[in-house]
């Protein structure tokens, strides 16, 4: 804080999140100083280039090109961080701590690949990093994580936190169109970028599931510790016939501990239609969570978008702001290294659901089933779902019983070298609750 007594703010970046967070800040002023307790001010924004023509207007000589002219202004106490993507975001955020700036941050990749070195740095330099934006945009998840939740142990965390995966199972689900429609009608909504790879194979899924690991279970989660699997192999027809058996799909973030560690994943499951997760539409995030003190709770709202994450990253900023018109010190986190073992997909046990093209011939099944039965994969029922008499082949679903992931594997290659299979059309895992 300057001798001005007032809080100086530095944004980095000026995009639609940052755009809505600056306006804010300048319009809401005088209500934002009323409930920290002093006056907010913007004392900078970096862009890349001061010529671009901009939504909104703020005052004369506020943007600049250099990043050091806020990384390094004494006259700044908390940076604002949303370039997004690693880099130059994560220099910025180390020079920022460094310099013993406060830092709020919307950045899921550097906090899911970075976040435990980053919390260190903030920590040996007794200044705040907090991060509420980097997961499910409005949702707030990350604070109740550090406060709310802190006295229970957590067993379990599933979690529907990309909103562009969602609206488009949900298409496919509701109306049945096929991948590629839904794909199309996302991108044409906003909810899909041009290059869509980060969300319908999992990655950004699999940082936010990094980033909520590692304050769940209060050990170091890294996004590559995450295994992930997309959702383009997906078809109409998986959700008709997971519909006939009762479920539906979603591409969940998954997080369990048990006895023997921690098992890390985001990929497509089938849900009881019953579930609370299974009402999920659109593109809104819900994230569940059980503890052994609170039970299940369920976080839902918006999970994109610059309004609700400009509340997070606000929210952020006047959490920081009290914290320093008070003088109160920043909160440590608690350990993050636990020794609580990181378990190989290969290890997890779980219901399967298989959709494959088969010879329409006898004794098919039977081998199918020998098959099965002599990796210890116990079926639970096989279903034929279409026949096509020209090509002389059948569409059956298989589901399983509980088994082994790694059994599951060598069952695929088995069954996809048989003569009588043409084609594993799709393997999905079904998430039970207990």
């Amino acid at each position: 804080m300057n001798r001005e007594g007032k809080i100086g703010i530095g944004l980095l970046g000026l995009g639609v999140v940052g755009s809505r967070v600056a306006s804010v800040l300048t319009e809401r002023a005088e209500r934002l100083a009323g409930q920290v307790g002093l006056p907010l001010t913007l004392r900078g924004i970096l862009v890349k280039d001061l010529s671009k023509t901009r939504d909104g207007s703020f005052p004369s000589g506020l943007l600049t090109t250099d990043p050091q002219a806020l990384l390094s202004n004494p006259d700044v106490d908390i940076i604002v961080e949303l370039i997004g993507g690693e880099q130059p975001a994560l220099d910025f955020l180390r020079a920022a701590i460094g310099n013993g700036k406060h830092v709020v941050t919307a950045n899921k990749q550097v906090m899911a690949v970075h976040g435990p070195g980053i919390i260190r740095l903030a920590e040996d330099k007794m200044v705040n990093l907090l991060y509420e934006a980097s997961v499910g945009g409005g949702i707030p998840i990350i604070g109740p994580l550090h406060k709310d939740l802190l006295a229970n142990d957590l067993t379990s965390l599933h979690a529907i936190i990309n909103g562009t995966t969602n609206y488009i199972l949900t298409r496919m689900s509701t109306e049945g169109l096929d991948f590629d429609s839904a794909l199309r009608a996302a991108q044409a909504l906003g909810y899909a970028e041009s290059d869509p790879a980060d969300d319908i194979e999992g990655t950004d899924a699999a940082y936010k599931l990094a980033i909520l690991a590692t304050l769940s279970f209060h050990t170091q989660v890294v996004a590559s510790d995450v295994y992930r699997e997309g959702i383009s192999r997906v078809a109409a027809r998986d959700f008709q016939y997971a519909g006939e058996l009762g479920y539906t799909i979603k591409l969940l973030g998954i997080a369990r501990r048990s006895s023997e560690g921690l098992s890390l994943r985001v990929h497509p499951v089938l849900i009881p239609q019953d579930h609370l997760l299974a009402k999920v539409d659109g593109a809104f995030n819900a994230i569940e969570i059980e503890g052994d003190l609170v039970g299940r709770v369920v976080f839902h709202g918006q999970g994109a978008g610059p309004k609700p994450t400009s509340s997070a990253v606000i929210g952020d900023i006047l959490d920081v702001a009290r914290g320093i018109a008070s003088g109160m010190k920043p909160v440590r986190h608690r350990v993050l290294d636990n020794g609580l073992k990181l378990l190989p997909l290969e290890e997890l046990v779980t219901q399967f659901y298989i959709r494959m093209t088969v010879a329409d011939r006898p004794r098919v099944l039977a081998q199918i089933t020998a098959i099965l039965g002599d990796l210890d994969i116990s079926i639970a029922s096989v279903i034929q779902k279409s026949t096509d008499a020209s090509n002389k082949t059948a569409e059956i679903v298989v589901m399983t019983h509980p088994s082994k992931e790694a059994q599951m594997h060598q069952a695929i290659q088995q069954l996809e070298a048989l003569d009588a299979v043409a084609e594993i059309s799709n393997t999905i895992r079904v998430e039970q609750w207990a």
